[in-house]
């Protein structure tokens, strides 16, 4: 008998994973982590409400072995162990989803897959219509005329004409694609040299195993490369297959002990949801539960849904209104609706202001804007609104103020009076414990979610502009922004106001720093389009030149850019060892095998030249011309302060940061970055600084005195480490030690140092403990710094920026000793983050008060880049020299290198 509503079987396994990685590593006030449970139960909430009439069963792996890892005992044995973050929320998701009343199925012996498919072939068998909710390709074998798959995730549905669209292959085929290709993440070996194309040209051109197998001699006539060497390779291989096959077979006639009759969702029990909210601080889910604040227990750590008052501003009474407001707050928050993400070009469409949480007001100013009974006055409206912005004392509060900022300078507006921003509030107190867009802001601090833009247009709206959606529509959309951003610096500022050396952070760098970052955007840099131009066809010519080499090296043409073809043609063809493997199985081609590659063959040297070239070509000869402004005939980059873990700053569009600098290509590519007529580029770069940060922070003598006597470091080093004078310190040797100072601070092991230098292990470790016993102070602070993070969970710099180190207690060895060497640099390397950001903070402050037309530029890791009139050249030297050294008080000096040219190359 048909049932109308489909039987919904969830792998819970698969989501688990998915949820886990996917969220943000939310953790409750205590530090329970819960992402992966607000994803899965969001999931389930999800599931409920777009199928209310049918019963939601969830179905997770059981522990231990299952019947495969007696047929294969190498199945899914490459897979790390789960990690202790997620094992944490197990049992709160099995808890909240028996609460939900949903069926939850955990057999033994068997995995997910197979309930599943047994569930799902016994409903079929009835008629049933079933959909499985799952992420995994494995189960588009079960797909049938009742059976078909959804993905919450990618909000995609899967029929059967839908696993023919995606794997080229009906589900009756799934087994065989699967048993023939293997699968990496199983461990299911599949057959050796048979890829996906080869598969499904034989599974196309044949059919099954049984008729594969019937006469393999007929995969030879299949058009296909190599073709001629498969049949070979399925009789050498057949018990490989047959294994393989039963592997990725999901069992259908698993024992159950409920029949689908009993599988129906029951009555939630409330008070067990609302127990288990609390305990998760999942404050929204809980407020849905609760009657009053009685029943919530801990009311003030929860948040009273209160009705959102937005207000649209049509006129100058409501305007005026506003800002009388507005002036009488401690605060504000505000928020600029554009037209563009590139604040050069971008034009504001509307401004929103809030002053107390759910209240906030929005004024729509472009001038076409759709459904607005009244049109205000763009120009008018921002310059009554001027002084307000202008105003050092009225306090503004933001998300990203840096974009907003720049925006207002197309209109003229200096913007003035930042004091917070949610983004750097979030990102001061943990630069890692979670995103700090304001959307994932929003879920961890306020359990809410915010409209998106599609979400008031629709999704395949196109091109549409803000202004071009209804008013009504689009207000609560702009007006949501200022409300969310001022609600989230009142549930984020009190608690970066508790650490006080993070408050330090924030209020003597981070802060201060915006305005100077949007100075140098908007101030750009100058580069010749012409020479990159040039540049750009000679790389091209010297590109085909390294194929043709390549080919020949190979013996065939293949797709440099393509890391599986690169795999066929290195460790098949030319059976080079393989060093390393991803993470699905693969032999791995990343730069750092090649590089190792290359010391012995010259295919992957041939192919690191093509890849760095390439990279040169697409990234800054093609792209740099075409990213020049039509406004201002310059590239303006944009700077985050938001993104690396240690407080470096990066930069996009384009990228500064990995522009090259020890090969001549690359120093072409800073060629074209000059000066314009009458100036010259200027570059102050911190000379060994993370060397001077790590004698400062240990304190050696031995390492103190080389700065203090303005030793040349490395060959001072060199001379400790091999016993010989100062100046009979060979280029090798000063070489050598070099890569022992360096690779030391970043953590390196006698093994990495032995591989960079191209020495044994073992006397690679006779230089590190040479090293340590001449400055065993540094030996001493490496290990207290190890032993304090493990016990604190983080590390700090010279200024009080934390760095945390989530893995440093690991029962992972591997995990746990790369978050023991990220221990030892990062205070280093943070703290020299820290001193170029105060030392920006410092220029740009004297260069606007001695009124200097000299102006920054660019910022590239420990370098600051200035374009001076020649006029100024003498006294910018000279003062940009002082300053950058004397803005930290280390116990050895800040050495500062200063170079100057007609362009970037000649100035470093």
């Amino acid at each position: 008998m048909k049932n109308k509503a489909p039987l919904i079987l969830v792998d819970g396994s698969s989501y688990l994973y998915r949820a886990f990685h996917a969220l943000p590593p939310l953790v409750t006030s205590s530090g329970h982590p819960t992402g992966a449970v607000k994803g899965v139960i969001a999931m389930m909430r999800r599931m409920m409400k777009d199928f209310p009439d049918s019963p939601i069963v969830v179905i997770f792996d059981a522990k231990g072995k299952t019947f495969r890892d007696d047929l294969y005992v190498e199945y899914k044995s490459h897979r790390p162990s789960m990690p202790d973050d997620l094992r944490l929320q197990i049992e709160p998701i099995h808890k909240i989803i028996e609460a939900m009343g949903l069926p939850m199925l955990i057999i033994d012996g068997v995995e997910a897959d197979d309930v599943i498919g047994t569930l799902a072939v016994e409903a079929a068998s009835q008629q049933r219509n079933v959909v499985i909710s799952t992420g995994d390709k494995d189960m588009a074998q079960l797909v049938g005329p009742y059976v078909s798959l959804i993905n919450t995730m990618t909000n995609t549905h899967m029929d059967r004409q839908g696993v023919v669209d995606k794997f080229g292959i009906p589900p009756e085929l799934i087994i065989d694609y699967l048993a023939l290709v293997g699968d990496k993440s199983d461990n299911i070996p599949g057959v050796p040299g048979v890829g996906e194309k080869t598969a499904l040209a034989i599974l196309q051109g044949i059919g099954g195993f049984a008729d594969i197998y019937k006469d393999v001699k007929k995969i030879a006539d299949l058009e296909f490369r190599g073709a001629k060497n498969i049949p070979d390779k399925m009789l050498e291989h057949k018990e490989l297959a047959d294994l393989s096959y039963k592997l990725a077979t999901i069992k259908i006639n698993v024992q159950l002990e409920q029949t689908l009759d009993d599988l129906v969702n029951v009555e939630p029990d409330n008070d067990k949801l609302l127990f288990w909210f609390k305990k998760l601080e999942l404050k929204t889910w809980a407020n849905e539960l609760a009657i009053n604040k009685e029943q919530l227990g801990t009311p003030t750590a929860l948040i009273e849904p209160k009705e959102k008052n937005y207000q649209i501003i049509y006129s100058e009474d409501q305007l005026d209104s506003w800002l009388e407001k507005i002036k009488l707050a401690e605060y504000f928050s505000f928020d600029t609706e554009t037209t563009s993400l590139d604040y050069m070009q971008a034009k504001i469409v509307g401004l929103s202001f809030s002053v107390a949480p759910y209240e906030a007001a929005y004024i729509p100013l472009a001038h076409d804007y759709l459904g607005a009974p009244e049109q205000l006055n763009r120009e008018q409206v921002l310059q009554k609104i001027k002084p307000l912005l202008e105003n050092p004392s009225a306090f503004k509060v933001g998300q990203n103020l840096k974009y907003d900022m720049n925006v207002l300078g197309n209109y003229g507006i200096t913007l003035s009076g930042i004091k917070f921003d949610t983004m750097l509030e979030s990102y001061t107190i943990n630069s890692i414990g979670s995103r700090h867009d304001m959307d994932s802001l929003a879920l961890k601090y306020l359990e809410e979610t915010t409209i998106h833009f599609e979400d008031i247009v629709g999704k395949g709206a196109g091109q549409l502009t803000f202004n071009q959606v209804p008013i009504e529509t689009a207000a609560p959309y702009a007006a949501e922004d200022a409300d969310v951003t001022l609600r989230l610096h009142q549930a984020i500022f009190p608690v970066l106001k508790k650490q006080e050396g993070l408050l330090h952070v924030f209020n003597a760098i981070e802060v201060p720093l915006i305005p100077v970052l949007s100075r140098m955007e908007r101030n750009g840099a100058l580069v010749d389009a012409k020479l990159l131009n040039d540049q750009s066809q000679e790389l091209g010519i010297r590109l085909e030149e390294i194929e043709e080499e390549a080919y020949q090296l190979a013996g065939e043409k293949f797709n440099l850019a393509s890391p599986k073809q690169l795999g066929e043609v290195l460790f098949e063809k030319l059976n080079i060892p393989i060093l390393k493997k991803t993470a699905k199985g693969a032999p791995s081609t990343k730069e750092e095998v090649l590089t190792e590659l290359a010391l012995d063959y010259p295919l992957p040297k041939i192919l690191l030249e093509h890849r760095t070239l390439s990279k040169l070509k697409s990234t800054y000869a093609d792209k740099l011309p075409k990213m020049i402004s039509p406004v201002t005939g310059r590239i303006h980059t944009s700077y985050h302060q938001a993104v690396t873990a240690t407080g470096r700053l990066s930069s996009s569009d384009p990228n500064l940061q990995n522009i090259p600098i020890r090969t001549a290509e690359g120093r072409r590519i800073r060629q074209a970055f000059i000066a314009p007529a009458g100036s010259q580029i200027l570059a102050a770069d911190y000379s060994q600084i993370e060397l001077r940060i790590m004698a400062h922070l240990s304190g050696d003598k031995g390492l103190t005195d080389a700065f203090l006597q303005g030793l040349d470091v490395h060959q001072a080093t060199a001379a400790e480490v091999f016993g010989v004078a100062l100046d009979k310190v060979t280029t090798d040797q000063r070489r050598s030690a070099k890569a022992i100072n360096f690779g030391l601070i970043y953590g390196m092991s006698a093994f990495g140092l032995g591989r960079q230098l191209h020495i044994g292990r073992h006397q690679a470790q006779e230089y590190i403990d040479k090293y340590f016993s001449r400055y065993p102070s540094v030996k001493e602070y490496m290990d207290n710094t190890r032993r304090a993070a493990a016990e604190k969970g983080f590390v700090e710099t010279l200024f009080g920026r934390r760095l945390y180190l989530p893995e440093i207690n690991s029962s992972n060895g591997m995990r746990r000793q790369a978050a023991e060497r990220t221990a030892i640099n990062a205070p280093m390397q943070g703290t020299a983050a820290d001193i170029i950001k105060l030392a920006m903070i410092d220029v740009d402050f004297w260069l606007a008060a001695a009124g200097l037309r000299s102006k920054m530029i660019m910022q590239v890791h420990d370098e600051l880049v200035l374009e001076v009139p020649e006029s100024e050249v003498d006294m910018i030297t000279d003062g940009l020299r002082n300053r950058m050294s004397a803005v930290a008080d280390l116990s050895v000096p800040l050495l500062v290198d200063l170079g100057k040219g007609d362009n970037w190359d000649e100035a470093h």
